[in-house]
């Protein structure tokens, strides 16, 4: 979750949003994956992939996440982007199946946050890829799979790196 959370605020700030937005993506992006501690650890640390009932349960993680915050008063603002993180950006995702704009902005962020940090690490059924191979991946799925406009702000972020 700490991977994800920097270049979340990067891409936030990109984007232009607001301190008080800014620290609500950061509480997000540190408790997005939260609804997966109700999920077994055989198979989060599976290194095959997963059976279709795995896949189906995993499924539910932000879902469960949405449920763990609601009762928490303080986590009002960022329940909405943690459930709609595995959502994509052409209706194919999940929980939902929302398309474009029905995804909250940060939900979007995360999104790509999220799959670039999942891309670029070693997973228990795969060795991470490389930055460019990871950011190739994010942009193919531009337009399907994320917001452009968010997948933009992280190309543009990686390349001021680049250049400093």
């Amino acid at each position: 979750s700490e991977r994800v959370t920097k270049p979340a605020l990067d891409i936030g700030r990109v984007v232009g949003l607001s301190q008080d937005e800014l620290d609500n993506i950061h509480r997000a992006a540190l408790l997005h994956d939260i609804g997966k501690i109700g999920l077994s650890q055989d198979f989060l640390n599976k290194p095959t992939g997963l059976s279709d009932q795995e896949y189906s349960l995993m499924r539910e993680h932000p879902s469960m996440g949405a449920q763990i915050l609601e009762p928490i008063e303080a986590f009002a603002d960022v329940i909405t982007m943690i459930k709609q993180h595995h959502e994509w950006f052409n209706g194919k995702g999940y929980p939902h199946g929302l398309t474009g704009k029905e995804i909250s902005l940060g939900g979007r962020i995360l999104a790509v946050a999220d799959v670039y940090d999942a891309l670029s690490s070693d997973r228990p059924y795969r060795a991470s890829m490389k930055p460019n191979e990871a950011l190739q991946v994010i942009k193919n799925g531009a337009g399907s799979h994320f917001d452009p406009i968010v997948v933009e702000a992280l190309l543009e972020l990686i390349e001021k790196r680049a250049t400093h």
